[in-house]
């Protein structure tokens, strides 16, 4: 497995998905998006991994969604701009196994991930 976890430092959901690859010995790569973000094509990956719209992605209940104003964009290609510019705007945490990706905790998912090593 080539686990990715994408998601912010102080994020509790984040935190358990590590504690599980941990807990089971699966090496993994965590990448603090409000340090270093992702790029436009591994967005692209992970939302056509997810198969889900942007608006799925983003969190509403973040404290920069209001200063983003994010909301009020009407392109699809401006919202995206916005989300990658302001990274800690995405749902976390992001797991990512190749070309499979789960947004949220998802130890259930993640163990059929194991089961197919």
């Amino acid at each position: 497995m080539n686990i990715q976890i994408y998601g912010t430092a102080k994020c509790f959901d984040t935190k358990k998905a590590q504690r599980y690859f941990k807990e089971r010995n699966i090496k993994f790569q965590f990448v603090d998006l409000a340090k270093f973000g992702m790029s436009k094509g591994e967005y692209q990956n992970i939302k056509k991994a997810l198969g889900m719209k942007l608006e799925d992605l983003v969190n509403e209940k973040s404290k920069k969604y209001e200063s983003s104003f994010i909301k009020y964009l009407a392109s699809e290609e401006a919202k995206e701009e916005k989300l990658l510019e302001n990274q800690e705007l995405f749902k976390t945490p992001i797991v990512r196994n190749g070309k499979k990706a789960t947004l949220g905790y998802c130890p259930d998912e993640w163990k059929k991930w194991e089961e197919e090593k």
